[in-house]
């Protein structure tokens, strides 16, 4: 910019600056006229084609940029109160809006990156890229039975139904379209042979919807069923609290209380009424008849063109909603401290096989799920998916027949045309449907055959589950069961050892298997977690010692996170290593770790100083909150200031 602006002054003034470096030196003998008049043409050719140059590279500093204009108009639509109090003069708007999706998020290619992908069938074993070898009487089999057996290898796969989806749907196309030419030459032997295969492919399917049955019913060793998980729901007056573990180790804890109509409404259905939009911040206030307003959004406002004044490819906020008005919103995040909920008018009703999307033309599958599983279930979707909605399988379909999927989105559908209902009568802002209890929404979107029992303790809950188990999968019915406190004279929680976990998890520290330590602590805009070698001395060597003492504290910190339910920017303080493929692979320790993790997260790599920056999607406030209050004395300080020596 500075070497442009004076090269643009030494042109104003004649000169060229391009060749004051060039200058001949002076001559003693006098020069021609020739000379001269070919040197002064020079110098004006010079300094057009300079001067052109300039005024060009003006044009562009001069210019701005769209997102400069996008910037001033936005800064000057922001609207101010004069005498600094709640924008709107409403009280309840008074709240921290929750953070915007984009804000504190690394560039597309860095998230990518750190993104925790989820384990898949075929990770531990992938699938072979070459066919096993063959036994010598197999391929004597294939050598006796010559082209005929060659024929049938190149079309195995793709006839078979059962194989990948790619590969079987052209030589399928390429089989009906000469079938169809000998049915107009003539129905008699290609329509017998057709109805045999019809047959083939109804015995087929029954035998593996039998075989999918006998799936559902899990594993059982000695008549006992066998699983990796088992589920405590304990109730007591006012608190139901449900642990799962995993052997005896719990790795999830839930609370629910009932003040949590205003602290635990994520999925609920409201009718909210805008109480004020705000340009600037590209956002609305909502009235949901809860304490603070809750927060909605640009990103998650859904429009009808039609119904808009100011045309456009993307209106802004003021354009689409209004101050007064009734709109139709769910909560996707919880009020979290002084932030109100997050809302979308994007609704989502989540049953055990499929999520209904009202009015929407989404349409997908679990990636979690196996190809041959994803390609019989988009099969299916093909011919029962409403036109109107839009539908996505969840993982727990991987074992699910048509009729059950069927049935589970009749119920949802129900369910969307009661809201409908009620939405077309509310005047004011109401609660049009509630998330389930808290045990019943944690089985509905954990329970499968992986777990080997739920044992609970309230006879009115037990029966409420396994009625909803008996429902939608009935050979799982069994593994519910009701514990008796007085006949067995233990809780459940003290019969499982729950209690000392969930106290060893309320710890300010966590001890590491080898003498280590973990230090967590919880500020307002991240949680920090130190590692310390502690009584960790090692054997051999330092590096070592540091590498062994951090790959055990990736694999606790991933555990903490999860049991503690720990959300938002989470920073590690992991000890010095020297060796850059040690810290590599203690990253990667915690990748992996994460993995099994529902919950969605991020994990960037070590830098220089040895941290560790990772997110972790947040939903509500962790465990530490659940069983915690602000200390009155200090307001939630940790310490208290003597003010008598500032006087």
């Amino acid at each position: 910019m500075d070497n442009d602006q004076s090269i643009a002054s030494d042109t104003e003034t004649g000169t060229d600056p391009t060749a004051e470096d060039e200058k001949p030196p002076p001559r003693k003998r006098a020069v021609s006229k020739k000379a001269s008049a070919k040197k002064t043409a020079a110098k004006k050719t010079a300094a057009k084609k300079s001067a052109a140059k300039k005024a060009a590279a003006k044009k562009t500093v001069v210019k701005k940029s769209p997102a400069k204009k996008a910037a001033a108009a936005t800064t000057a639509d922001v609207p101010v109160e004069a005498d600094g109090g709640p924008v709107g003069g409403d009280i309840r708007n008074d709240v921290e809006l929750p953070e915007k999706i984009s804000e504190g998020r690394p560039s597309a290619e860095a998230s990518e990156q750190a993104l925790v992908r989820k384990p898949k069938i075929g990770d531990t074993m992938p699938v072979p890229s070459a066919p096993p070898p063959r036994s010598a009487q197999h391929k004597d089999a294939d050598s006796d039975a010559g082209g005929g057996s060659k024929r049938r290898r190149r079309g195995g796969k793709g006839r078979s139904g059962e194989g990948d989806e790619g590969d079987s749907r052209q030589p399928k196309a390429k089989k009906g379209g000469r079938e169809g030419q000998r049915d107009a030459d003539g129905p008699g032997k290609s329509a017998s042979k057709k109805r045999g295969r019809g047959r083939g492919k109804g015995q087929h399917r029954s035998a593996d919807e039998a075989a999918m049955l006998e799936q559902r019913k899990g594993r059982e060793r000695n008549g006992k069923p066998i699983g990796r998980y088992f589920m405590c729901v304990q109730v007591r007056p006012g608190m139901a609290q449900v642990a799962v573990m995993e052997g005896r180790n719990l790795i999830e804890h839930y609370v629910s209380r009932p003040a949590d109509d205003v602290a635990q409404i994520h999925g609920n259905i409201y009718v909210g009424k805008v109480q004020n939009v705000l340009p600037g911040m590209e956002a609305a206030f909502v009235d949901i008849t809860t304490p603070k307003n809750a927060v909605l959004y640009r990103g998650d406002v859904q429009y009808d063109p039609g119904d808009i004044e100011v045309k456009g490819k993307n209106p802004r906020i003021e354009d689409i909603l209004k101050n007064k008005q009734l709109i139709l919103c769910q909560v996707t995040k919880n009020p979290i401290a002084h932030k109100g909920a997050r809302l979308t008018q994007e609704v989502s009703l989540p049953g055990r096989f499929v999520v209904l999307i009202p009015n929407s033309k989404t349409y997908g599958i679990s990636k979690r799920l196996p190809d041959d599983v994803r390609k019989r279930l988009r099969n299916i979707l093909d011919r029962v998916k409403p036109d109107e909605h839009g539908l996505i399988v969840r993982t727990a379909a991987e074992h699910a027949t048509e009729d059950e999927l069927v049935a589970d989105m009749t119920i949802l559908l129900k369910q969307w045309d009661q809201i409908e209902e009620k939405a077309a009568k509310a005047q004011r802002p109401a609660l049009l449907s509630r998330e389930p209890e808290l045990a019943v929404r944690v089985i509905r979107e954990e329970f499968s055959t992986d777990y080997r029992g739920v044992m609970i303790d309230d006879h009115r809950l037990f029966e409420e589950v396994r009625d909803y188990v008996q429902a939608f999968n009935p050979e799982l019915a069994e593994r519910i069961e009701y514990y008796d406190a007085e006949k067995e004279g233990l809780s459940l929680f003290e019969r499982h050892h729950v209690h000392e976990q969930v106290h060893k998890a309320l710890d300010r520290k966590v001890w590491l298997p080898s003498g280590g330590s973990l230090i967590i602590e919880h500020t307002e805009a991240l949680t920090v977690i130190d590692v310390n070698t502690g009584k960790n001395v090692g054997k051999s060597n330092l590096e070592e010692t540091v590498f062994h003492n951090n790959m055990e504290a990736a694999v606790e910190v991933a555990k903490q996170l999860r049991l503690r339910d720990i959300g938002g920017i989470i920073v590690i303080d992991f000890i010095d290593m020297e060796i850059k493929d040690n810290r590599a692979k203690v990253a990667g320790a915690l990748r992996d770790s994460l993995a099994r993790d529902k919950t969605r997260s991020q994990v960037f790599d070590i830098g220089e100083l040895g941290l560790i920056e990772m997110t972790r999607k947040r939903i509500g406030e962790g465990l530490l909150t659940e069983f915690s209050e602000i200390c009155p004395d200090c307001d939630g300080r940790g310490v208290q200031i003597d003010h008598s020596l500032l006087e």
